[in-house]
């Protein structure tokens, strides 16, 4: 349930792409139906169940899970409703461009390798990893007695810290935040708080808020103040058609009033929810409501814990992982140099036999007609000519075009970009510089490639706390009190000037024998005072006055204030 800090993949989901790579599932290959995908998983590598590596396998293909998916997926492999996929005999994948980098060199002896569950093959203990996939696709796992939850980052942003710390070692936690603003969610949505987000990020666990992306737009065609709350983000891991359920039920048990109709507009083209407002309600008291009762606005606990060196489990900030990947990246530069120059010597050797062979062609051919048969042949040519074994199976097994002048002169050619090739290999072996300048190089021609523009918006300052306050509009009031002691609150377009004659409005209904004693014109978020004839005071806020209509009495004083009877 943990991840590699290397590869940033957990052992089911490193075995479902090689298994792809084993089956030659490219990006550029035709896709596989899933069924033959996870039946070679679990019997190659993973002795679980194929339900279990199909959810591995479907999720790696969601790009509202992923901000970089590792698999193209070719049919239904679930939504941000939380519509489950379609079955894996339905459904087809193969390996996205970016987890085919995460493979790249796996074959020049650059990982270590280990028994599978009935020691019958061998699988890799991790990948070569050209990219810092930890961050760039986060992770989420419960394991034994842990628990770990790394948010999704900015390609971009996550190579230029990368190369930052490369050229500056002695660069802190605080330092990369310059380059890593903070998460970026493949569902967008914006991030609040730059200080959490640092600290979240050097101590490597910590709170960051995440509220949906929404606007205020005025309804098309509408007479006077209509508006629509338009919602076109939503925060990573929320399922939208529980929100929209939530969201209904608010309005049901009036918990949010001045909602007339909640639409979901969501199509290909992306995520939209239409929220039409009552007419002259507030909009923004409505959305804020939204912000504090929904999953609009939640808090995305993050604790980075990964495996280090593949057994030990550490949480670690965001400079550790950073240093484990230039780290495991020196050792995957180093030892596919170290396969190269091997692979490059042996060709030099064989190179140099047969360039010294067609200089004595003739002789040659002389020695093997007299030769008894193949393995007299191959003594005859080391005694005589001082070939070794390999060089001398190599002549042997050389074919007579080879014997034209124009061959000879690609021989010679081929062995010069050889001994070229060994002399470059050679002084990178000698060079940590060298090593640390192919990292870069690797690096930022995989930015070039892959990187693009943050999707989630980071504001600088935090939010401040829900108050009952922010969730009540401020206007304008009239409060009134009767001389019997109750009290209510209306709006001001209650009452209006008449200028014809006739019977007037009835101002308020007062009980038999009581009057009204005050009439006050306040704000909803002003304080109002209460002084009784015993010199105590009482306070609150005027919109915790009871709202009542012109012809209702109000509620007694006594009910929301502890005065004493």
């Amino acid at each position: 349930a943990l991840p590699d800090v290397r590869d940033g993949l957990k052992p089911v989901q490193r075995r479902i792409l090689y298994t792809m790579h084993e089956l030659g599932l490219t990006a550029g290959a035709k896709s596989r139906k899933c069924a033959k995908i996870t039946g070679d998983t679990t019997g190659n590598y993973h002795p679980h169940g194929t339900i279990a590596v199909y959810d591995a396998l479907a999720r790696m293909a969601q790009d509202f899970s992923l901000r970089y998916p590792l698999v193209i997926g070719q049919g239904n492999f679930g939504s941000v409703d939380g519509d489950p996929p379609a079955a894996e005999r339905y459904t087809e994948a193969k390996l996205s461009r970016i987890a085919e980098e995460m493979m790249v060199d796996i074959d020049k002896e650059t990982v270590e390798w280990q028994p599978n569950y009935d020691a019958v093959r061998l699988e890799p203990k991790y990948f070569p990893a050209k990219l810092p996939n930890l961050l760039l696709n986060g992770t989420v796992g419960i394991a034994v007695g842990m628990a770990t939850n790394i948010p999704p980052h900015n390609l971009t942003e996550v190579s230029d810290a990368a190369l930052h710390l490369i050229d500056n070692p002695k660069a802190t936690a605080e330092d990369l935040t310059e380059f890593i603003k903070g998460p970026d969610f493949p569902t967008g949505g914006v991030i609040f708080d730059k200080k959490a987000i640092v600290n979240a990020y050097i101590q490597g666990k910590g709170a960051i808020t995440i509220r949906a992306k929404a606007e205020i737009k005025e309804r098309k065609g509408a007479k006077g103040e209509q508006y629509d709350i338009v919602i076109t983000e939503i925060p990573y891991q929320v399922n939208k058609a529980e929100l929209i359920v939530k969201i209904a039920d608010l309005v049901q048990a009036k918990k949010i009033e001045g909602i007339r109709d909640l639409r979901d507009e969501s199509d290909k083209e992306g995520l939209t929810i239409v929220v039409e407002l009552k007419n002259d309600v507030p909009p923004q008291k409505i959305l804020n409501q939204l912000y504090q009762y929904t999953d609009l606005q939640k808090d995305f606990h993050m604790n980075m814990l990964a495996l280090k060196n593949g057994l030990e489990p550490q949480v670690m900030s965001v400079k550790d992982i950073l240093e484990a990947y230039i780290d495991h990246r020196k050792i995957i530069v180093r030892r596919r140099a170290e396969f190269d120059l091997k692979r490059a010597e042996e060709r030099a050797h064989i190179l140099t036999g047969l360039v010294k062979a067609l200089d004595s062609i003739d002789k040659i051919i002389t020695t093997i007609r007299k030769s008894s048969d193949k393995e007299d042949a191959h003594k005859n040519l080391v005694k005589y000519f001082k070939f070794t074994d390999i060089q001398a199976t190599a002549i042997l097994e050389m074919r007579l075009q080879t014997l034209a002048a124009l061959e000879k002169g690609k021989l010679e050619a081929e062995l010069k970009e050889k001994k070229a090739l060994i002399e470059d290999l050679q002084l990178l072996l000698k060079s940590p510089a060298k090593i640390l300048g192919v990292i870069k190089k690797e690096l930022g021609e995989l930015k070039e490639k892959y990187g693009d523009e943050r999707r989630t918006k980071v504001v600088a300052t935090g939010l401040k706390e829900f108050h009952e306050e922010d969730l009540v509009p401020q206007e304008e009031v009239i409060i009134t009190i009767s001389h019997g002691g109750y009290i209510k609150r209306l709006k001001p377009e209650t009452f209006k000037t008449q200028h014809r004659g006739g019977k007037g409005l009835i101002g308020s209904d007062v009980a038999e024998e009581d009057f009204l004693k005050h009439f006050l014109s306040a704000d909803t978020h002003d304080n109002i005072l209460f002084f009784t004839d015993r010199g105590r005071v009482f306070q609150t806020k005027v919109y915790e006055i009871p709202e009542a209509s012109r012809t209702s009495k109000g509620k007694l004083v006594h009910n929301f204030l502890e005065v004493p009877t």
